[in-house]
């Protein structure tokens, strides 16, 4: 039997608005739990994911945790006690997914989410990795195929979303929303009626994170604006409070759930500060990071409710509003973070088992014979030894910000693209948010399909432009374009460079050479890239206004003929980029 509520949640308790007036004795306060899920990403098996944990005496430990059909346990548990309840999502349950999800579309991921309950979601930037036309088709259903994969290979036909995708701010050529701006839920009847309304807000640097020939013409309104202008037609139309969904996000001190928020930065953060009133409680993403934070006690001016539940499914968040039932004011909020602990596994810190003195779920049936039916059919292409490795490829940074499967994935795009029929390359970069998962060779050092296509799950176009020696310099210089979440490309053989990130901003990169010799401002250079950073994704303007000279293959592609070579494929050794900064993981 599930222990409830044990030290795998944080626990925050938050003031509301005192009532006016009298409420009756025996008139009990209505009470609402929203039940929070973000960034799952597809990851319908148990993602191999540790997180910390305190124990009663304060210790530090790790549980297995994530897992649709654990996930589905999690959210059963949270509806259990709650007798009014609603499932919310913060964006990116599909896009960047496992094999199991991707290689069929996301359709599977899209049917767990009705399985579990979804009810609300609001658009993460990995929503739009496949276009809006496909997304639409998430949305509404069919078999209509608009991208290079065959759609419904396992399901005929799809019959799309159960719930509701919220995007309040993203506009549509036309004018209008690609989805509705907001949706409303009543709880109870009569005059204790409760209703809530969602808004659902994209982040607007997604026109930076997704190919600008993808978004077909969408545009990404202020979130503020979006959401304050909203808030009056809201009311009117009968809403008690006002919640948001956002994908955006904050980075908490130490990844914990802190009430008090201490350490907290991050871009959701000037977001809130301006947030109309009436909005109570925001439910976020997109930073992967789980959290609880009582905002008021940053600026007792703006009483809101911060949350998020991490990412690939590591928690769910229970968040309970409790109102008046006379005066329908809102008088307390609080919060929680339940980790979901699903099954154990073997990592690099070397076995991961379950714990029971906090949570232990179990698979619900249908969930998991719906992820169990996608591995299946996964199984035979992801099981294909595509090639030899030396040893593990990890996506770990150096200080610097380098990395080995960086590096390889850099020198793969090089060699797919350094022939003159391919473009004539002489340097390739590869983006660290591009990758999603290590290479990990067998004992043998065989890899297999499905390792490579983990790394790779974007199916990137590999794109040669001509950039003169001033054009990289300056690509460069837009690694530090955030330096909260400084963004360091990794170089194919032959290239170095070195930077200080204390110099001015356009002073940052002390020198860049090619096989030992420095680039030349004037000098015209062959780049190896994929078409997402091409098009100026990751905010690589550079990179979009230079020339495009050749067109070549899909960027996983590539990886695997690299792979495929004769002999063992060497590890790339961490000598391309010199330099130091405090660098926060995905």
């Amino acid at each position: 039997m599930i222990q409830k509520f044990l030290l795998a949640s944080a626990i925050l308790a938050l003031s509301g608005c005192a009532t006016t007036g009298t409420r009756p004795e025996n008139t009990e306060p209505v009470n609402v739990r929203i039940i929070g899920i973000n960034d799952f990403h597809g990851n319908l098996d148990p993602p191999k994911l540790a997180v910390p944990v305190l124990d009663a005496k304060g210790d530090v430990s790790y549980i297995p945790v994530g897992g649709a059909a654990y996930i589905a346990s999690a959210v059963d548990m949270l509806k259990s006690d709650a007798p009014n309840t609603v499932v919310v999502g913060a964006g990116d349950l599909i896009g960047a997914t496992p094999l199991s999800s991707s290689l069929f579309l996301d359709e599977p991921a899209i049917m767990a989410m009705n399985m579990i309950g979804l009810e609300f979601n609001a658009l993460g930037n990995h929503e739009f990795d496949r276009g809006p036309d496909e997304l639409k088709r998430m949305q509404n259903g069919g078999c209509e195929k608009y991208t290079r994969a065959e759609p419904c290979r396992i399901d005929r036909p799809f019959l799309g979303a159960k719930f509701k995708m919220l995007a309040a701010n993203t506009i549509q050529p036309d004018g209008k929303t690609l989805f509705p701006p907001y949706a409303l839920k009543s709880f109870g009847g009569g005059k204790t009626k409760i209703t809530i309304g969602f808004i659902g807000l994209t982040l607007t640097d997604t026109k930076n994170l997704v190919m600008e020939e993808r978004l077909k013409g969408i545009r990404f309104s202020n979130e503020v604006e979006t959401a304050n202008a909203l808030v009056p037609s809201i009311k009117a139309a009968g809403a008690d409070v006002v919640v948001l969904l956002i994908h955006q996000g904050v980075f908490p001190a130490n990844n914990a759930n802190d009430p008090q928020c201490g350490g907290i930065s991050g871009d959701l953060l000037p977001i809130v500060e301006k947030l109309d009133p009436a909005i109570a409680v925001v439910v976020s993403g997109h930073t992967h990071r789980s959290y609880v934070c009582d905002y008021a006690n940053i600026n007792p001016a703006r009483p809101v409710l911060l949350t998020s539940a991490g990412k690939y499914g590591e928690y769910v968040t229970g968040i309970d509003l409790s109102f008046d039932p006379q005066t329908k004011k809102l008088l307390s909020k609080s919060a929680r973070n339940t980790a979901v602990q699903s099954e154990g596994f073997t990592g690099a810190r070397g076995p991961v088992a379950l714990n029971p003195a906090f949570p232990i779920f179990q698979p619900r049936a249908d969930v998991a014979t719906l992820a169990r039916r996608y591995a299946d059919a996964a199984t035979i292409e992801q099981n294909r030894v595509i090639g030899s490795l030396a040893g593990p490829a990890p996506r770990k940074k150096t200080a610097a910000g380098e990395s080995i499967l960086g590096n390889l994935i850099a020198d793969a795009q090089l060699a797919a693209m350094k022939r003159p029929e391919t473009g004539g390359a002489q340097l390739a970069f590869m983006n660290p948010y591009g990758m999603r998962a290590d290479i990990i060779p067998d004992a043998e050092g065989n890899v297999i399909f499905g390792s490579a296509f983990s790394a790779q799950p974007f199916s990137n176009q590999l794109v040669v432009k001509s950039m003169t020696g001033k054009q990289i310099r300056d690509a460069l210089e837009q690694q530090f374009f955030n330096m909260k979440s400084v963004n360091i490309l990794s170089p194919s053989t032959g290239f170095r460079f070195g930077y200080d990130s204390a110099r001015p901003a356009g002073q940052r990169i002390l020198y860049a050479t090619l096989d030992g010799q420095p680039l030349q401002d004037n000098t015209e250079y062959r780049v190896a890239l994929s078409d997402f950073l091409a098009g100026g994704g990751d905010n690589f303007a550079a990179f979009k206004s230079a020339k495009q000279i050749a067109v070549g293959p899909v960027d996983v592609d590539s990886l695997i003929s690299y792979l495929a070579r004769d002999g063992v494929t060497p590890l790339p050794l961490l000598d391309r980029v010199e330099g130091s900064i405090e660098l926060k993981e995905e």
